[in-house]
């Protein structure tokens, strides 16, 4: 993605993550009480929303074949309900479509309405693509409680 930083009386924008953006990424995740592990190893396809210099919301994908595991979907709280969280769910979903994924999956404790008016379906974990299974939130990081849900791509 070719976005830049915003400028004074401009919106929020986003760019692809870089190496530089880890630990506030990692700290807007803590904020907000979503896994932090595993990010470092992914921000090739991390998405970041600034607000100036400050990284003010972030979305990733984790990549195996033609599925994908969306997570970290995170605004800042003093961001949230500015429709913020839809703009990196329109990037990241974009970013999939280059990436020739076919669906998406997620788990979530707390945003399962948000995303199912987005299509997402919940589904059994069981029925998750086996090698999204392998996934550290899936295996250890979120709790049996958190809802599985999917997206077909087309």
């Amino acid at each position: 993605m070719n976005m830049t930083t915003k400028t004074q009386n401009q919106k929020p924008l986003l760019r692809d993550a870089e190496p530089a953006d880890f630990e506030a990424i990692r700290a807007l995740l803590a904020t907000v009480n979503l896994p932090r592990e595993g990010v470092q190893d992914r921000l090739d396809n991390f998405v970041v929303l600034l607000d100036g210099k400050k990284i003010i919301g972030t979305v990733g994908l984790e990549l195996y074949g033609t599925r994908a595991l969306l997570r970290s979907l995170a605004v800042a709280k003093e961001y949230q309900g500015k429709g913020y969280g839809q703009q990196l769910y329109q990037a990241i979903v974009e970013k999939a479509r280059q990436n020739q994924i076919s669906e998406l999956y997620l788990l979530t404790e707390t945003a399962e309405k948000f995303f199912a008016a987005r299509g997402f379906e919940k589904i059994a974990r069981e029925e998750a693509d086996p090698k999204v299974k392998t996934t550290m939130e899936f295996r250890s990081v979120c709790p049996q409680s958190a809802a599985c849900m999917r997206l077909k791509l087309k």
